[in-house]
């Protein structure tokens, strides 16, 4: 049995030496190693799109990978990817760290310097797990897994006052309306409007699981708000200093323990870069730039997608922008903006038409949004664009479209809005 290993290590001599000795493992077929916990992330998130049997039996993650600490990204991995065998390898073997590893879904530690008998045998080991565990999960667990169900979106303002938050509860209420079961998250931390939007008041916020190691299923339900749209509510802090409570650690294990109760988790992130919201943008499956077509607005999307890059959490190309308050007649179009930002604008721009959402924002009730609005139209039809609606039972989406693109189920959402318009 052929082993496929990607090897996840960030500094170039030691990616040599990885390289050179685990290409003579035994039956080893080793990848180019990755440099970046980004990286490793996308790729295994690329590879699982088709199968579970595309993905490799083992990962090898270096301690001094980045930028999320080695033992997160372990967990991670393990999360989002149960089949995968991964192995640490670190200069301290320890005790303590192995049981810190095993305790974040590790199957083998390995000490430096390397030694070939010993990484020869722990890849060994992860490699016999891995094929023990998808023997179980059957060929159709990557769907479970890894498939629409688990993924999360984020939706970041470009500046304030872009429409980031009317964004992220249109996707999300999009998403529900399909069927999926979805979460909304407010991580911005220190001045959420979520709750207001949705006419919502509730004592429990996302900083009570900020300090919880183990987010059980019950705790979680403690926390989050079962909203009447059929959305699950996760809420900012009404007390905004407690935001601190919530650093990119805490955002990470929420974020995955969501994942795993949810098919799809809508996260508004705000127009401020903190650890807690770039650790989310970072583990995203689609993360989502909100700009509107002025040039103050273009030229903040512009810093926002250059930082990103230099923080290693988002690159440029992985980002898609969403354009609000668009005309025909404005100067700067999207593919204007596409060009500055180096992203992805999609395809769908959202019209300027603020009469429309004016008497349903005063009042904090966007989910009362009449269905003829182009507003609502467009970001529900973005929402499909995105993939992030629940497809007809048994039905292929239709290919060629980005994303999993626009659905039938999605596409029969949007036409009865447009009825809707019509009548």
């Amino acid at each position: 049995m052929t082993t496929r290993i990607l090897p996840a290590v960030g500094d170039p001599d030691a990616a040599r030496i990885f390289s050179t000795l685990l290409s003579q493992l035994p039956s080893a077929e080793p990848a180019p190693p990755v440099a970046d916990s980004t990286t490793l992330l996308d790729t295994l998130a690329r590879l699982a799109v088709d199968s579970l049997d595309e993905l490799p039996e083992v990962v090898i993650v270096h301690e001094r990978i980045g930028p999320v600490p080695a033992l997160e990204l372990i967990r991670e991995v393990a999360l989002r990817f149960p089949a995968v065998g991964v192995v640490l390898v670190s200069s301290d073997a320890g005790p303590a760290l192995f049981s810190a590893a095993m305790d974040s879904g590790a199957r083998g530690l390995v000490g430096l310097p390397l030694s070939y008998e010993e990484l020869a045998a722990r890849v060994q080991a992860a490699a016999q797990w891995s094929v023990g565990v998808r023997r179980h999960l059957g060929r159709g667990a990557a769907e479970t897994f890894t498939g629409p169900g688990g993924r999360v979106v984020t939706v970041t303002g470009a500046k304030g006052g872009v429409g980031t938050t009317f964004t992220a509860v249109q996707f999300a209420l999009a998403a529900a309306a399909s069927g999926r079961r979805t979460a909304l998250v407010d991580m911005d931390l220190q001045a959420g409007d979520v709750g207001s939007y949705l006419d919502v008041q509730f004592r429990r916020s996302i900083a009570d699981l900020a300090g919880i190691q183990d987010i059980s299923p019950r705790v979680l339900q403690d926390a989050v708000y079962e909203d009447r749209t059929g959305l699950a509510l996760l809420l900012a802090p009404a007390d905004g200093e407690r935001g601190e409570e919530v650093d990119d650690r805490a955002a990470r294990h929420i974020a995955g323990a969501l994942r795993s109760r949810y098919e799809l988790v809508v996260v508004d992130c705000g127009t401020q870069v903190t650890g807690a919201n770039a650790a989310v943008v970072e583990m995203a499956d689609v993360a989502v730039l909100v700009t509107t077509p002025d040039v103050i607005a273009v030229r903040a999307a512009k810093r926002m997608v250059r930082l990103w890059e230099r923080l290693q959490v988002r690159k440029a190309e992985d980002t898609s922008v969403v354009v609000n308050r668009w005309s025909k007649h404005t100067e700067i179009q999207p593919a204007l903006i596409e060009k500055i930002t180096k992203t992805r604008a999609t395809r769908t721009p959202v019209p300027a038409a603020f009469k429309e959402l004016q008497a349903v924002v005063d009042a904090g009730r966007v989910q009362d949004l009449d269905n003829r609005s182009t507003v609502k139209q467009a970001l529900w039809t973005l929402a499909g664009e995105l993939g992030l609606l629940a497809p007809a039972p048994d039905t292929p989406a239709p290919s060629g479209s980005p994303g999993g693109a626009l659905t039938l189920r999605a596409a029969g959402t949007v036409s009865r809005l447009r009825r809707g318009r019509e009548g």
